[in-house]
């Protein structure tokens, strides 16, 4: 039996065998209607609208054309009714014939929800409330430290196996040594467990009244408990870090982040394949994995790998060395550069030799990138060891692929925020041009915003402008602005 639904479906869907996925006996309710081009409803009544006008209206034919939907969906006018709403969902939670971890609210109207699109993180007609998370009691066995790809070290709960929010829970957050201290958990402490957004084990707290007095404190380590590294702490940081960029732990989730899907995106070598090529002596840095096809023979030889196994990796491999810029500069692990950072970084200088060159000034003038993240990414293309690791992925064929370069410069330097229902494109493809002309498009306006676009239902950011002063014009006069022929 499956312990956790969301793993049992997700895993199922991925089956190469369609068989094994038919076995499972997956089934599902219809939530949205996404995109349904070229399309009509057949023998529907005269009231029915294509595409529906409303949240509401699209549940009504998702059900009349024969797909399951939920009956517990309402459309809540007011706060009141909200609240009213999501108690009595929480109510019927145990009873459900599925978890759940909240409720979803949607704006009703589609026209309204096109008006106040999405960021890169989701739309903003919506938004989850999350209930409470499942808590149980369990026994905490021990207290171990975790070393992260920055190096960072993590206090990490053993607990006795305890089954909470969908999952059997042996492992364990703590956050940082100060978090744990302030919550005072001890081991052999009973304590709470539960999962965070039902997704992250976490240590509550202690059950003080089951407390043995003669408990210990925990210590806090001094030295890295992978390579025995004295331990430091930043300036304004309250987390432990291992200097070593050597580390053994840090290598393992250097090599992870590198070739996991938002970066490298290297299908194959996955955590448990990482470690046990580690262990092997297979790889021991990031370049090596380039490497790993003089190994093929010895890779073929171990067990549940085989030659089609080899060579599906070996490809994989090999089609990461063209990746674009900004993943390559996001799978590097620079610390605070996540995937939006290296984005901008990309966009910004182009190409990674430029880059490579980039001092503090420059850096600090890219958007969004602030004195912190800008001395870090300077620091880090400093080090002699992380040049010597980029030449070596270079001379390996690593080759990224430079960012886009603009097709002309009529929004050089300037911000543009687009608000409100855009007729002509998506707001995306309106972005993407904004940056084709090379300007930069932001989701909020500010005193650094050169122009606001605004079509139908603009709201808050409108008006912000207004405050501010900021140019503000319709989509007709900003397509007027372009160049003749770009749009094709």
């Amino acid at each position: 039996v499956f312990v956790n639904p969301r793993n049992a479906a997700s895993g199922g869907m991925r089956q190469l065998d369609s068989r094994l996925t038919a076995a499972r006996k997956l089934n599902f309710f219809a939530y949205v209607i996404a995109a349904a081009n070229d399309f009509r409803l057949i023998g529907a009544s005269k009231e029915a609208h294509w595409p529906p006008k409303t949240q509401s209206e699209s549940l009504l034919t998702l059900t009349r054309l024969g797909f399951a939907t939920r009956p517990e969906p309402r459309i809540c006018n007011g706060i009141e009714e909200l609240i009213a709403f999501t108690k009595e969902i929480e109510r019927l939670r145990p009873d459900l014939p599925f978890p759940i971890d909240g409720v979803v609210i949607k704006v009703n109207d589609r026209d309204r929800q096109e008006s106040l699109g999405s960021t890169s993180r989701g739309p903003r007609w919506a938004i989850a409330y999350k209930f409470a998370a499942e808590q149980a009691f369990a026994k905490l066995i021990a207290i171990h430290c975790q070393v992260g790809r920055t190096g960072v070290v993590t206090p990490v709960a053993e607990v006795e196996p305890v089954y909470v929010g969908g999952a059997t829970v042996t492992r364990a957050t703590l956050h940082n040594y100060e978090d744990l201290f302030r919550k005072d958990v001890r081991a052999g402490d009973t304590v709470i467990v539960q999962r965070a957004g039902d997704v992250i084990p976490e240590i509550v707290g202690p059950v003080l009244d089951n407390r043995n007095p003669q408990l210990p404190l925990p210590e806090v380590p001094t030295k890295c408990p992978e390579c025995g590294t004295e331990l430091v702490r930043d300036e304004g940081f309250v987390a432990l870090r291992c200097p070593n960029k050597g580390c053994p732990a840090q290598t393992h989730a250097k090599i992870m982040h590198f070739a996991s899907r938002g970066a490298m995106d290297i299908e194959g070598l996955g955590e448990k394949q990482i470690a046990r090529f580690l262990e092997l002596g297979l790889l021991t840095d990031l370049p090596s994995i380039y490497r790993l096809h003089t190994h093929r023979e010895q890779l073929e030889a171990l067990e549940r790998m085989g030659e089609q196994s080899v060579g599906n990796l070996l490809v994989a491999i090999d089609g990461s060395k063209t990746r674009p810029l900004d993943r390559f500069i996001f799978a590097l692990g620079i610390r605070f550069v996540g995937d939006r950072t290296a984005g901008d970084l990309a966009r910004e200088f182009g190409t990674l030799a430029d880059l490579r060159e980039a001092k503090y000034d420059s850096l600090i003038a890219v958007s969004d990138i602030g004195p912190r993240t800008a001395g870090e990414i300077e620091q880090w293309f400093e080090e002699p060891g992380n040049m010597k690791l980029l030449d070596e992925l270079l001379d390996l064929g690593v080759s990224p692929v430079e960012a886009e370069k603009p097709v002309g410069d009529l929004f050089t330097g300037q911000t543009i925020v687009f608000t409100g229902k855009l007729e002509r494109f998506s707001r995306e493809d309106a972005e993407a041009l904004v940056l084709k002309l090379g300007g930069k498009a932001a989701g909020s306006v500010s005193q650094s915003t050169s122009m606001v676009v605004a079509g139908p239902g603009a709201g808050s950011k409108l008006a912000k402008a207004e405050q501010l002063g900021v140019r503000v014009v319709s989509e007709d006069d900003f397509l007027a602005l372009l160049p003749e022929g770009l749009l094709g």
